[in-house]
């Protein structure tokens, strides 16, 4: 009878995360669509608030997906339709991928909170898609895996692991920026602030990510989760 009380519970919770995981989907992915059709219709950025001047639709399309905004919402998007399709999802790669979700976006919401927002104003569709990207997608995500899990070990091999992307961007936005003059964010636009300011800015953030890693992985460890991965769930 208790067995039977216990697959109960975990129906439920399983039925939970699908639910969970694609409302936060959905937030992304209509957040990214208001985005595209702003810059078709000649809007404004929902990261920078540029309305693009006389850039082409090409160069508007290539900057959106240079932010580490909607790279991170991405990561996340995809992230979420795979936990739909298995809330208790493991294995090495996944949980470096579902870590980098976890990182990435957790920066994204604290720089733009900090940083960003108090230089930026939106209204209307842009204003929509802005709290879609840095305020409801960080938060969802993070409360998603510290109550439903399952619990991803962050074992330092997985934690290196998750900082190849944000690292990698990096170094695309470095070497990008003097070729094409521009920059996604000020605190890293070496024309305006210098190469060893934008230098010292990008090490301050991979240094917050990775105490946010250590916050991670200590919640990983001691937080029970609703979900744990004794139960592969591939063909429900």
């Amino acid at each position: 009878m208790l067995s039977l009380v216990e697959s109960e519970r975990q129906r439920r919770w399983l039925s939970l995360s699908r639910v969970w995981h694609a409302v936060v989907a959905a937030v992304v992915a209509g957040s990214l669509a208001i985005q595209l059709w702003l810059i078709f219709s000649g809007g404004v950025d929902a990261n920078s608030g540029e309305d693009g001047g006389t850039a082409s639709i090409l160069v508007r399309l290539w900057r959106l997906f240079s932010f580490f905004t909607v790279e991170s919402n991405v990561v996340v998007l995809v992230v979420c339709v795979l936990l739909i399709l298995d809330p208790v999802r493991r294995g090495w790669w996944w949980d470096v991928a579902r870590i980098n979700a976890l990182l990435a976006i957790t920066i994204t919401g604290l720089v733009f909170a900090v940083v960003l927002a108090p230089q930026l104003s939106f209204t209307g569709a842009a204003l929509v898609a802005t709290v879609g990207f840095h305020y409801v997608a960080p938060w969802a995500t993070v409360v998603g895996w510290l109550v439903l899990g399952p619990r991803l070990g962050f074992q330092w091999s997985k934690i290196a692991g998750a900082f190849i992307l944000p690292i990698a961007w990096l170094v695309y936005i470095f070497v990008q920026g003097p070729a094409t003059g521009w920059y996604p964010y000020t605190f890293l636009d070496v024309t305006e602030i210098g190469l060893g300011r934008a230098l010292a800015n990008a090490l301050l953030v991979l240094v917050l990510a990775l105490v946010i890693a250590l916050v991670y992985r200590l919640l990983d460890a001691r937080v029970p989760a609703a979900l744990e991965s004794t139960t592969s769930t591939g063909a429900r």
